[in-house]
């Protein structure tokens, strides 16, 4: 992995647009049912899209690209794809699984996407979703991820993204503690530069289509603005149901996959 690809903060200082970003998960080479899996031809698909939208004088919303969990897929796939079309992305890690799970990177690499100029954060240390952790667990998942980072790869890592997308004022006491600067959620949104605490994102399924996502980029759409709507219901709905049966709904309607781990909890 020898093409360094152009760092995220220099690309936002020659685009000041609003920001979206997008939320990836595993990439395979074939398709599958499975929604949280994107296909590597609608994937680069999609690459060509959010390239015209940055080069495009018109375009008021930039695309920003990140993936969560850490699957070997992000380095064997998407990384390469990434790096043939020069665009930046951030991976947060559930450090844990690393180097020790099945279908996940090791250290060798993150280390190689991490030199290949991608941003690398955390996705907590086992993806369990930090509202069910005591203390203790949450120094675990949030104190001893980002340390390990930070040891096996020899820099600063300063921010994460929520397991399940789950969070109280408790999880973002303990986040700021853990020394998080900025924490990804899977609100869908926009975000301006400098960018807050909180930066949302939205979600991408293996059924989305360039044709779609481009209509969340034109000025006027009410694409985002449903979607946000559909989040709110669907937090609702958690609130309601609890966890354990939200999960095993969304496990359902997605066609969750048995050793699927990475998103447990009915989320990112």
């Amino acid at each position: 992995m020898s093409l360094r690809v152009e760092s995220i903060s220099k690309v936002q200082e020659r685009n000041p647009q609003r920001r979206l970003y997008l939320l990836y998960h595993e990439l395979r080479a074939s398709q599958s049912q499975y929604s949280y899996v994107t296909e590597t031809q609608l994937f680069e698909r999609h690459l060509d899209l959010f390239s015209q939208l940055r080069k495009a004088d018109s375009s008021k919303i930039c695309p920003e690209l990140t993936f969560d969990d850490g699957h070997i897929s992000n380095y064997e796939l998407a990384a390469p794809i990434l790096q043939s079309r020069e665009m930046a992305a951030q991976f947060f890690i559930t450090v844990g699984w690393t180097g020790t799970k099945p279908g996940y990177m090791g250290w060798t690499e993150l280390r190689a996407l991490q030199q290949a100029g991608f941003s690398i954060g955390a996705h907590g240390w086992t993806h369990t979703l930090l509202t069910h952790c005591s203390d203790d667990e949450l120094q675990v998942e949030l104190g001893k991820a980002r340390l390990t980072l930070e040891d096996k790869l020899g820099i600063s890592i300063t921010i994460m993204s929520l397991p399940g997308g789950r969070y109280n004022r408790r999880v973002l006491a303990a986040c700021a503690q853990a020394g998080y600067t900025q924490i990804y959620t899977s609100a869908p949104k926009t975000e301006s530069l400098p960018l807050g605490t909180m930066v949302g994102r939205m979600n991408i399924l293996g059924n989305m289509q360039p044709e779609w996502l481009a209509k969340l980029f034109q000025p006027d759409s009410s694409v985002l603005d449903s979607l946000g709507r559909k989040y709110r219901m669907k937090e609702a709905a958690k609130s309601l149901l609890g966890d354990r049966i939200y999960e095993k709904l969304w496990a359902l309607a997605n066609r969750k996959e048995p050793e699927a781990d990475g998103v447990e909890g009915g989320e990112e």
